[in-house]
């Protein structure tokens, strides 16, 4: 702790690391690959039906037609809420060591979530594009920005478990 001239003393500026766009980019594709698999096993089976009537060339059976983008983003969307909101940490943020916070790095709450994710969810190339261009000191996508939420390297121990037996 410093010193103030009136004899008192400041806290220390807590540190917070944020994560790079590499490690951002992994843990989205972590998360990208994961629940595709799940959707696409579920979206193959949904269409079993379709494949013994002739109808396969339906825009609604195809692979990218508008009802699977649309569900495959909603699932995605409802998906970033649900784990940024809950730990702060998608199962790829959780294979990186990395979480989304709020900016004083603390848990985010839904409405930070819920804008960054749409972002992700929705309009990634845009969000990340213009994110990139108009680029700050916090690493933020646009929606992130709109959102309040950064993406931060978890500290040491907040990663070491104890186990103990009851």
């Amino acid at each position: 702790m410093s010193e103030t001239s009136s004899g008192g003393s400041e806290p220390q500026p807590t540190e917070i690391v944020l994560a790079g766009w590499g490690e951002r980019f992994l843990a989205w594709l972590i998360d990208f690959i994961i629940v595709n698999t799940v959707l696409w096993t579920i979206f193959a089976a949904a269409s079993i039906p379709f494949w013994f009537d002739g109808a396969s060339e339906k825009w609604f059976s195809r692979p990218d037609g508008p009802v699977n983008w649309a569900v495959t983003s909603l699932v995605f969307f409802a998906y970033w809420i649900y784990f940024e909101t809950t730990t702060g940490q998608s199962l790829g943020k959780i294979a990186l060591h990395i979480k989304t916070t709020d900016l004083a790095g603390n848990k985010a709450d839904v409405r930070g979530a819920a804008i960054q994710s749409f972002g992700k969810a929705f309009l990634l190339p845009i969000d990340v594009i213009f994110g990139w261009i108009f680029t700050n000191d916090k690493r933020q996508r646009i929606f992130s920005r709109a959102g309040n939420t950064i993406v931060v390297k978890m500290k040491s121990s907040e990663r070491n478990y104890h186990y103990t037996k009851g």
